[in-house]
This record gives C-alpha cells, structure tokens and sequence, in this order.
C-alpha cells in the first residue's frame, strides 16, 4: 500500500475518475436466443429444464454474455475508460488480470429480449500490493437492460498492477516443494487431502504470459506451445502431470467430481477437497478441426495443417480439452475411444494428450 503519510499523487489522478462513464447506450449484439442458451449450458453441464423448451429463461449467470462484444469489441465505449487505462500504462502499471465479478439479478431474460446496458467506473482503490505485484483495483458497474426494463447489474473487479520481480531461480525451493507436496497423491498412488498449492515456483509460472518462449538453447527448431498459466488454484493439477498423472478434483463434503480445478465444489460449495486420479479413458464429447490461423507447435509433425481438438468425457464422468493424436484429424469422430498419453512438446513443457482408435 501507498506509505502511510505519504500522498499518491498517482491516486489523485485516477479517483477522478470515479462516477464517469465506461459505455453509454450500449447494445447487446444479439438478441438473447436459444442457441446460445444452449452452447452455454452444454459447455457447463447445466441440464435445469428451466433452460430449454416453451417459456425458456436464459441461465441468469449468463448476464454478462449478452452484453460481451466478440473480436470486433464494441463502438460505445466512453472514453473516460481508455484515459485512465492511459495514466496506469504510462505509469508503468501496464499488467492487468481479472480479480473477480458480481451479479444482482432483477428479472429472467428470455429469447428475443433486446439487450441495453450503461457502464460506469464505479471505483478506484487505493494503490495495493499483491503476490502479483503493486497496483490499483479498478471496479466497472454495468446495468443491464431487457426490452428497456432493469433486468441486472454486474460489477467486474481487475487489478492493473506492476508485476513484482522474478526471485533468482532457485531461491526458496525447499519450501515451495514442501508447500505443493500438499495437493495431488502421493507417489504409492493413494489420494492426498488437499486445500491450494502455494509456493516460489508456482508464484513465478503464475506472472507467466502465455506465449512466452524458451531460451534459444531449448527451442530445438520446432515451434512452441503457449506456456501454460499455473496459479495457487491448479499448481497440484500440473504437478500430476509432472509426475504422469492425471488427477482430478473430489469434493471432501459431497464427492462430488470435477474438473477443470476450482477452489470450490460447483454443486455444494465446500472448499475442501481430495485428489483422485482418472483411469485415462475416455472418448470424444465433441471436437473442432482447427484449419487457421496455422500453428505448427501444435501438429505431430511441426507442420500448418490442420489438427483437432476435442473435448473428451473421461470414464469418471467429467470433461477436458485437449488434442487427439494417432489418427487423422478428418478421422476423428464423436465417441471415438481415446487413451491418455502424455506429450513432451519441448524440454520444459509435457501435456496430456489422447490417442485416438479408429476401431
């Protein structure tokens, strides 16, 4: 935090701020409508009847969804936004990351409302230091409109922020191994009690940009997958592929599982939880053939041609992302049987992968 005593002159400038807005009389790109209710609830495994059929709302969480403006972004947005996000860049507070949002709902939204809304920044806080780095919260309140009538608001929280300095790479290794032996199964294959993940180097991948690249000395001629972002919440998930292991997540309250790591059990909300690891089978839910932009990093062969991804139901029931090798990607089918395998891409860097049988 600023020194006690000491005046932010930086702080100054940014509460003015406060009140102005962010977006004025924007407008929803679509109409709300069934497709996309559907491809969100497939996506979150959401099956309330509430969602489909004659006299369908929209799941409320979906709010924010219909007023999102895609890669072209939206023409509305004040200018009062891009001005303060100008002061933190040239301040040097260039880093940003999403902290966390709120919802209030006021009325269901349902096929063919039309969708308004005005945005404004509602607060700056206080300059703060975080693991990430030191920097300032900024918090946006969105009201939404449905056919011209409230129908919610939505507050999103982001932390523009400095990013802290690397620590030299060793420093404080113990402890950080001490510290994630905490999550994913111990070495017999027996599941560990688990609450997060903290530690040296899980704090370091965390500040990583996706895309970052190895030294020349690694790189070997192929291309480079994007790193992925580890933070506290799925460090013990990675830390299972390291050890060739794919662990999802059991609720300690319901046993309830699930999959991608989250903090907390989306059925009864306990935090405690234990890990499990899959049996690797599975088969393909759905899939993608990716033919642009060319990626060569992510075919078998280092070449631009087309590869798949699949989303893959595992034998215990939840679903993951991830390519499907072994076949032809114009042979990849839906409830194709697949076998986890793990892919080193590079000296740093080994994924899970699933090998597909065109049996």
């Amino acid at each position: 935090m600023g020194g006690q005593g000491v005046r932010d002159e930086l702080y100054e400038r940014l509460r003015v701020y406060e009140g102005r807005a962010a977006a004025v009389a924007g407008i929803g790109k679509d109409l709300v409508n069934e497709p996309m209710i559907r491809h969100w609830c497939e996506a979150m495994g959401d099956a309330n009847p509430a969602y489909t059929g004659p006299g369908a709302v929209a799941p409320p969480t979906m709010l924010q969804a219909w007023t999102m403006g895609g890669l072209s972004g939206h023409t509305d947005r004040g200018e009062a936004y891009d001005e303060l996000f100008g002061l933190l860049d040239g301040a040097g507070y260039v880093s940003v990351v999403a902290t966390d949002c709120e919802q209030e709902y006021l009325r269901p939204l349902r096929p063919g409302d039309r969708i308004t809304f005005d945005a404004v920044i509602e607060a700056v806080s206080e300059r703060k230091t975080t693991k990430l780095g030191t920097g300032y919260f900024i918090t946006t309140r969105m009201d939404v409109r449905a056919q011209d009538e409230p129908a919610g608001t939505h507050r999103f929280r982001i932390l523009k922020f400095r990013p802290a300095e690397a620590r030299p790479a060793g420093a404080g290794v113990g402890a950080s191994e001490g510290a994630l032996a905490r999550t994913g199964t111990r070495a017999d294959g027996r599941e560990t009690r688990g609450r997060e993940a903290r530690g040296t180097e899980a704090q370091r991948k965390e500040t990583q940009r996706i895309g970052s690249e190895l030294p020349a000395d690694q790189r070997g001629g192929r291309s480079l997958r994007p790193r992925p972002v580890i933070n506290r919440d799925n460090a013990g998930f990675w830390k299972g592929i390291a050890a060739h292991q794919l662990l999802i997540q059991r609720c300690g309250a319901c046993g309830t599982l699930r999959f991608p790591w989250l903090p907390g059990c989306n059925a009864c909300g306990s935090p405690e939880w234990e890990t499990a690891e899959a049996s690797g089978e599975g088969t393909v839910f759905s899939y993608v053939v990716m033919h642009h932009p060319p990626f060569p990093a992510f075919s078998e062969s280092d070449e631009a041609g087309p590869y798949a991804v699949a989303l893959i139901e595992l034998a215990e029931g939840v679903r993951m992302v991830s390519n499907v090798i072994g076949v032809p990607y114009d042979k990849v089918r839906v409830g194709m049987p697949v076998r986890l395998e793990f892919l080193r891409t590079d000296s740093e860097l080994e994924l899970p992968v699933f090998r597909g049988s065109e049996g």
